[in-house]
């Protein structure tokens, strides 16, 4: 990483977010570094899979480039050995290191320049991932997906571990509710990022805010990448996270394919939907589309008020029968309305 980036890291602080889920730092074992490698080909290292956090562009990007052209690569990236793949490396930290260096025209690097991490599992690589991206950006920086993705491997952590179960416990119960509240901390954090793009250094998070990106983190990528432009708004994907894969994989197509807009009252109707199990390609068309509100509403059958009826009362005997009383009635209707044509 070059030396703009270093800066960077100096002046950003982040969010702690395993305080904020209760994980407690373990240092990496000693044993699982690996310093016998004394140079690496850029070719040998690949994306760590599912890499949930976006590549720098732009400026961000050039200067980056211009960075490591004029200094190189500053910062080591980590990385970890895939099993039975004839020397390939998987990236845990520095997939923009190694893409601007790659631009940048270096074709290895020497051994001060990584640090190879053996015998992690899958969890522990991706809670590398995620804090080191934090760690260079801050939670605030981060999208929408981003951020899921980061509390998701954080909670699953957690989780494997059995520590604050009561915590646990309540994200997953909210996690697994039709309703997320709108009134919750979250909802009101993020009505602040729009009308300001720059938080607190720190905030609190609650189970309820949690939740919410644990179901966004259940979205289907095409959806979230969605969410992070603004497309779908964020309510509206935590809707559209009760939907199977196969039903979201239907609300992409018909929006890709039509452009339509996504708003709460559709994600609500198509979660209903989902619920009932009453969805499919039509239905989810007809919501998309706006034309399943467009529908006429059936006329409201009338009923007489008791007021009314006191007052046709004095026009019949107590004990006449209902059917006497309706015909009279039908009758002298007919033939006001005749009149009335006439």
């Amino acid at each position: 990483m070059g030396r703009k980036g270093v800066g960077r890291m100096e002046k950003v602080k982040m969010i702690n977010v395993k305080d904020l889920l209760g994980v407690e730092d373990e240092p990496s074992p000693e044993e699982k570094l690996d310093k016998q490698v004394e140079t690496i080909k850029l070719d040998q290292l690949v994306p760590f899979k599912n890499h949930p956090f976006k590549l720098y562009e732009g400026k961000r990007l050039d200067d980056m480039i211009e960075s490591i052209k004029k200094y190189g690569v500053l910062v080591p990236l980590v990385i970890r050995p895939i099993e039975n793949s004839n020397g390939k490396y998987e990236i845990l930290s520095g997939h923009n290191r190694k893409n601007a260096a790659q631009i940048a025209g270096i074709k290895e690097l020497s051994k001060e320049k990584f640090v190879i991490m053996k015998g992690l599992t899958d969890e522990e690589a991706m809670l590398v991932v995620t804090e080191t991206n934090l760690i260079q950006r801050s939670f605030a920086d981060l999208s929408h997906s981003e951020r899921a993705t980061v509390l998701a491997a954080h909670y699953n952590a957690i989780k494997s571990q059995g520590r604050r179960t009561d915590l646990i416990n309540e994200i997953e119960r909210l996690s697994n509710a039709d309703n997320l509240e709108e009134s919750s901390a979250y909802y009101q954090l993020d009505k602040m990022s729009k009308s300001n793009e720059k938080l607190g250094e720190k905030y609190d998070l609650s189970p309820a805010s949690i939740s919410r990106y644990l179901r966004i983190d259940m979205l289907i990528d095409e959806l979230k990448t969605r969410i992070d432009s603004g497309e779908i708004p964020f309510m509206a994907g935590v809707d559209l996270s009760f939907l199977k894969e196969e039903e979201q994989k239907i609300v992409e197509s018909i929006i890709d394919n039509f452009g339509y807009k996504m708003d709460l009252k559709k994600s609500d109707v198509l979660k209903s939907l989902s619920k009932g199990r009453n969805f499919n390609y039509d239905k989810a068309n007809e919501v998309l589309s706006g034309k399943y509100f467009n529908k006429p509403k059936k006329a409201k059958s009338f009923k007489f008020t008791s007021k009314f009826k006191k007052n046709i009362s004095k026009y019949f005997k107590e004990d006449q029968p209902q059917n006497e009383i309706e015909k009279t009635i039908e009758e002298a209707l007919e033939l006001y309305f005749e009149n009335q044509n006439h």
